[in-house]
């Protein structure tokens, strides 16, 4: 006899997770992972920097440390977060072990079971595992070219109003967009803020892509910038520095903050004090904003390089987004549709994200979900191309 919480069921295997040891054969092209390339990491000197501060602070960086996070990271972010045009403090910031991390606190926070979550379809899959994790329902509000649409999100917080039904918070991505590579206006934001502000209802803005803009210019201002009070935000270091040291964090109103702490240590103690000294060190020195660059040129120079492959392949049928920065795209075809695509894949060589995926429901689609981020180009259009037989096969 099963022993197991009823919630249980909900810990699935993550689509994404499930292709790693397929996409590990070299003659598979993966273009699955949403994965930051740290070949443009000037390896030396981040293990030289690593090196320094062990051996200059290993009797701090190695002990327990505070659930609020290192003084230094904090005061970090609040830089970081007025480029998006936030005004925060460091008490607003809670570092985090990585923004996945963060996305769970919030949702243990605010969720009871039952509860109505509103997010993006399609959306990341990681956030559907913690969503259900925590035995609540997800509607998915469809998205078009400029994203999530707030007149939608307004109609279905109206409806669950009338039906009684509580929601704690609307869950967006708003820049490069996982899955779709999709960004939201400025306007938009604006317009997504005001629904949820007059209505009382939170929004959780997952924001790690904000900085990956193609042009390089400065990110379209973020949500929490618009209505602190109303917003609670979601960063991270994985994309613009390292995934593996695992460091992300959340801004909220402090009040707030201090609770999602102690959510926190119930179950870190606290993170990392060397993988936050290690992340300040790094994205506070000059070293960082060149190395960040030379990687988003690699992933403009790989985005062109899918875009010209899924022009040269794809069938007449197919479409695709248009991401201008990021790790992703979204490509629909009709060929998709009723048919296991990812067993399908795999057996051509190539793995992707199938759309059914970035559902709660696990509903049938049409779409499958590219990364070009950690690939390279000529591996780009060898992966595209066996898609398109894929669909050929159909």
């Amino acid at each position: 006899m099963s022993a197991f919480a009823s919630r249980a069921d909900e810990f699935r295997p993550s689509p994404v997770r499930a292709v790693f040891e397929v996409a590990r054969d070299p003659s598979v092209v993966s273009l699955a992972g949403g994965n930051p390339d740290l070949s443009v990491l000037p390896a030396d000197a981040v293990g030289d920097l690593a090196g320094t501060l062990l051996r200059g602070r290993a009797g701090e960086l190695l002990q327990y440390g505070s659930g609020a996070g290192m003084d230094e990271l904090r005061q970090l972010v609040v830089k970081l977060m007025a480029r998006g045009g936030s005004t925060v403090t460091e008490h607003d910031v809670l570092p985090t072990t990585g923004s996945q991390a963060g996305l769970d606190l919030v949702t243990k926070l605010y969720c009871n079971p039952g509860d109505v979550i509103l997010a993006e379809g399609p959306t990341y899959v990681g956030a559907l595992g913690v969503f259900g994790a925590y035995e609540a329902e997800v509607r998915h509000v469809e998205m078009d070219h400029d994203g999530m649409q707030p007149e939608a999100v307004a109609q279905a917080l109206d409806e669950l109003a009338a039906q009684g039904r509580r929601v704690p918070f609307v869950y967006v991505i708003p820049s490069f967009q996982n899955p779709t590579g999709v960004t939201m206006p400025e306007e938009r934001r604006r317009e997504l803020v005001a629904v949820c502000a007059q209505r009382d209802v939170l929004i959780v803005e997952d924001d790690p892509y904000a900085l990956l803009g193609f042009d390089r210019g400065e990110p379209v201002p973020s949500m929490h910038g618009m209505d602190p009070k109303h917003v609670i935000h979601l960063g991270s270091f994985s994309k613009i520095f390292a995934p593996g040291l695992r460091v992300g964090w959340m801004a909220a109103p402090p009040e707030v903050r201090g609770r999602l702490q102690i959510a926190a240590e119930s179950v870190v103690i606290h993170p990392s004090n060397v993988a936050q000294s290690l992340v300040t060190s790094w994205v506070g020195s000059e070293h960082w904003q060149p190395a960040l660059d030379r990687a988003v040129e690699l992933y403009r120079e790989r985005w062109t390089a899918m875009e010209e492959a899924l022009t040269q392949y794809m069938p007449e049928s197919a479409s695709w987004t248009t991401p201008t920065g990021g790790f992703f795209t979204w490509v629909t075809a009709e060929q998709l549709r009723g048919r296991d695509i990812l067993a399908d894949a795999v057996a051509h060589g190539v793995v992707l994200v199938p759309g059914s995926a970035c559902y709660m429901d696990g509903r049938e689609s049409d779409a499958v979900r590219l990364a070009f981020s950690g690939v390279a180009p000529a591996r780009i259009t060898e992966g595209v191309r066996r898609f398109a037989e894929v669909l050929k096969a159909g």
